[in-house]
């Protein structure tokens, strides 16, 4: 599954805010966008979707906040599930 991300960084905990259609809106606690935080942002994705880190694969936006995303490692109907979930 392909995700838009659009990341918030210096948050107080790492969570999904919420969704407009495909797009995640996605704290983290990391202080500034790079690999670190791009670092966090993937192994709180793999916990939030169930899956494991290496199957989070950013494919577009490293070094900016608004990213592409692919999620693997479940089914995309389970994957869609979780999505639909998102308030």
């Amino acid at each position: 599954m392909i995700v838009k991300v659009r990341v918030i960084p210096k948050s107080d905990e790492n969570e999904v805010v919420s969704r407009i259609g495909s797009v995640l809106r996605v704290k983290i606690t990391s202080p500034s966008v790079d690999e670190k935080s791009n670092s966090v942002l993937q192994r709180y994705l793999a916990e939030f979707f169930d899956v494991k880190p290496k199957t989070v694969n950013i494919l577009r936006g490293a070094k900016g906040r608004e990213k592409t995303i692919e999620i693997s490692g479940r089914t995309e109907e389970d994957l869609k599930h979780v999505m639909e979930s998102i308030p």
